[in-house]
């Protein structure tokens, strides 16, 4: 997929590891400035030299925790205060909290939610009404495979995900005639730091029952759907057919699945 010449300057949240990196590198080999967001200064440092040394190019890093009040803001501020006109929203950060809901540090699914919901809803408000405004623009959202099902030991952030499937298609009508569009990323089961950070390392998900996903097929997958302008594309031929299988079958069900999928194996 080539660089769309209407288009030039792409910012991606999460951009520091996953599929966040993996998107960063199909926009940098088209030739698209960068403008990327992370919590990890480091890792946003590191990976930055990594895009001089494979494309030669200077990206804009932007350090910020989008669990915190007010980031979103503060990440268009400083974008604004730059002079840059983002063209390509990519908002990829987010993550998950592990274990039963009412045995959970409220803390940290608060932060889930936060960084989930309403920072993508924030950056895409921010961004998307100057994409209107200038009559161009595109915006990639990442839900999961996780937005069709209800799940035990990951509520929380199965309903983000559900939140970030319906506003992302609803805002795809919203935009229709105004120059910009906005996709939908459904992944699966990623080979990425996710069950890490979640606490669910050990789950039969963790280790894929059906495999782990390579992140770059993943951003392919986005990256190639967001510049046809598609609404939403599902990352892989299984879990296509998993997500079909979801809408015909009860939620009760449903989630007795996933509560066995989120399990550790010797439970």
């Amino acid at each position: 997929m080539s660089h769309d010449p209407n288009l030039s300057v792409a910012l991606i949240t999460g951009a520091a590891n996953g599929i966040g990196q993996e998107l960063a590198h199909l926009f940098a080999k088209d030739k698209y400035q960068l403008v990327l967001v992370d919590k990890d200064t480091a890792g946003l440092n590191k990976f930055a030299e990594h895009l001089r040394t494979v494309h030669q190019l200077e990206a804009t890093l932007v350090t910020e925790d989008l669990s915190h009040d007010g980031a979103a803001q503060r990440v268009y501020d400083q974008v604004k205060a730059q002079g840059i006109a983002v063209d390509i929203l990519v908002n990829d950060a987010g993550f998950g909290e592990y274990g039963p809901y009412l045995e959970s540090d409220v803390a940290r699914n608060r932060a889930v939610i936060h960084t989930n919901i309403v920072a993508l809803a924030e950056l895409t408000y921010l961004f998307g009404r100057d994409m209107v405004s200038r009559g161009k623009g595109r915006i990639l959202q990442l839900a999961s495979t996780a937005a069709y099902t209800p799940s035990p030991n990951m509520a929380v952030y199965s309903a983000t995900k559900s939140f970030v499937l319906s506003f992302s298609e609803a805002l795809s009508n919203e935009l229709k005639d105004t120059g910009v569009t906005m996709t939908a990323l459904c992944p699966g089961a990623t080979d990425t730091d996710f069950f890490e950070r979640a606490g669910a390392e050990d789950t039969r998900a963790a280790h894929g029952i059906m495999g782990l996903a390579d992140p770059k097929d993943v951003a392919k997958d986005g990256y190639e759907a967001l510049m046809k302008g598609e609404a939403r594309v599902i990352s892989g031929i299984t879990n296509k057919i998993q997500a079909m299988l979801t809408n015909i079958t009860p939620d009760g069900l449903v989630a007795a699945g996933m509560r066995k999928v989120f399990e550790e194996p010797s439970k």
